[in-house]
């Protein structure tokens, strides 16, 4: 019986982080700390995965481009396919209310619990924060959140839970943080190891690594 073949967009990305970076030809910092390092596989091999005799020079079609600007976004923000259409269908539908698509899509984005622990520089990726939010380890206002899609407000205040504080990965983090520089709309107190959403995320300041206009299309088909 012949094997189905998958559409382009159901393509699943099982590959490792590396090979991720490498098919998009852009460094998307999935593998935290080993990205900033003369280890990374994409500084080494800037060049997509497989044997080169097979790699394709032709220009890619319109539909191409926007998948691939959609496949960058979304592993940007460690996504899966789900996840990320919910986040932009809901932008869609509201888009001529809104006063710029592609800020809300990013704000929406940048305001994932997840995210904001990776900007606050509490963990490497947004792949080990999602993984450390859904352990429980941290507290929003107080309360216990373990929901990484769950979205801060102005005025939230995030920090480890007093119970967790003994764990490994929070024993060096006020010296790793000391100088550490968090986007405008967090702020963060490296010692108390608290963050506090004090303004709002702009697309300028996340700069995503893909344009945000071709994912709407894409979706728009």
């Amino acid at each position: 019986m012949a094997a189905v073949r998958q559409k382009p967009e159901e393509y699943n990305m099982q590959k490792s982080d590396c090979k991720i970076c490498r098919r998009f030809g852009t460094k998307l910092f999935l593998k935290g700390d080993r990205c900033f390092t003369a280890k990374c596989a994409y500084l080494r091999r800037a060049y997509a995965p497989g044997p080169k005799m097979k790699k394709r020079h032709g220009q890619l079609s319109e539909y191409g481009k926007e998948l691939m600007e959609k496949q960058r976004l979304r592993n940007w923000y460690n996504l899966n396919e789900r996840q990320f259409k919910n986040y932009v269908k809901r932008i869609l539908t509201k888009r001529g209310k809104v006063e710029n698509a592609s800020a809300s899509l990013i704000s929406s984005l940048e305001k994932r619990l997840d995210n904001v622990i990776f900007r606050l520089g509490f963990a490497s990726s947004r792949a080990k924060a999602q993984q450390m939010v859904s352990h429980g380890l941290f507290l929003i206002n107080g309360h216990s959140i373990d929901t990484p899609a769950h979205e801060v407000k102005k005025g939230d205040t995030i920090c480890p839970r007093p119970q967790k504080m003994k764990k490994v990965i929070f024993q060096n983090l006020p010296n790793l943080l000391k100088n550490y520089k968090t986007p405008s709309w967090l702020q963060l107190n490296a010692e108390k190891l608290e963050g506090k959403v004090i303004g709002e995320p702009t697309l300028e300041e996340a700069a995503p690594p893909a344009e945000v206009t071709a994912i709407f299309e894409f979706y728009s088909r």
